[in-house]
């Protein structure tokens, strides 16, 4: 990496700096896929963290020269995530989900599931948003799905239900953050284990479902995000076999259940081939998320009625 002297004598706007940061980060083979997807959106993250601009304002500020102790700022955290390879949103403890602003630390996952884009369809066709009551986040780590999906259901309750108590502090964090303290609240609890006599129209779960010979596999970034919330066993799917076999219990009798289990699809349908579900094709990218009706999972596991 440059040295800052030469860094300062040689850039002067913001967008020097995010062109240094994204062939930087480029050359030293960073992971991208915790918020941004590429260098010069991760360059461009960090850089407005430092300069404290509202991202949807900040790119009438590209040709605004810097100073001096700003261009050190931004040169210092581009440096910590060349050396530390944690993800950006760590550095900053911001991220972005379905739209809005969260804050995330080494307690929790970084936000990214595609379920924020049936978040933003309000979980059309599947259900009536004006009459959806009560909602689960089950594996909720910092609440973003819960609550992006009480902003998109203005009528419901939702619970934001996590076995580790660090991520349920940050997802009160967030709760607080966004005003719904009076219709979101956290609950501790091992998979469905905590939840005894709770009933929802709508459980939305993006659990652990990495396998272990993928997780040794994977890049230096995830190294910093909790082990429990992305290892599932050998072949990942110890949370999602739970989860599917638990599920019904927990829903009212038009409810929908939506699992995420990305590239681990493959393997979830060989291991229940009658499951009924529908994938979803994303416009905005990612896979493997299924919408499961509660009667589909009645048909596979009998015995798990509602409480």
């Amino acid at each position: 990496m440059d040295s800052l002297d030469e860094v300062t004598e040689r850039l002067q706007t913001l967008r020097d700096l995010v062109r240094f940061g994204a062939t930087t980060f480029n050359s030293r083979e960073l992971f991208f896929g915790h918020g941004t997807d590429n260098a010069i959106d991760e360059a461009w993250a960090l850089a407005v963290h430092v300069l404290r601009l509202p991202p949807a304002e900040a790119a009438e500020y590209l040709d605004a020269r810097l100073t001096r102790r700003e261009i050190e700022a931004i040169y210092s955290l581009y440096r910590e995530r060349i050396e530390t390879r944690k993800p950006a949103a760590y550095l900053t403890h911001e991220a972005w989900f379905a739209g809005l602003p969260f804050y995330v630390d080494e307690r929790v996952l970084v936000p990214r599931s595609p379920i924020a884009e049936l978040i933003g369809a309000g979980f059309s066709p599947w259900i009536d948003a004006a009459s959806a009551g009560r909602v689960l986040d089950l594996c909720c780590g910092s609440g973003c799905i819960g609550i992006a999906a009480a902003h998109a259901l203005p009528g419901t309750e939702v619970d934001l239900a996590d076995i580790d108590p660090g991520a349920l502090e940050v997802a009160r964090i967030n709760i607080e953050r966004h005003g719904l303290g009076d219709r979101v609240r956290v609950v501790e609890s091992d998979l469905f284990a905590g939840l005894t006599g709770r009933v929802y129209d709508l459980i939305l779960c993006n659990p652990p479902y990495v396998g272990a010979e993928e997780y040794a596999a994977l890049p230096a970034e995830y190294g910093h995000e909790p082990q429990q919330g992305l290892l599932s066993g050998e072949e990942g799917m110890d949370h999602p076999l739970a989860i599917l076999a638990s599920a019904a219990r927990h829903l009212s009798p038009h409810g929908v259940l939506v699992l995420e289990v990305g590239a681990s699809q493959p393997v979830l349908e060989a291991a229940l081939p009658q499951l009924q579900a529908t994938w979803i094709a994303f416009e905005h990218g990612g896979e493997g998320v299924a919408v499961v009706e509660r009667e589909a999972l009645l048909d596979l596991f009998p015995g798990a009625v509602a409480s």
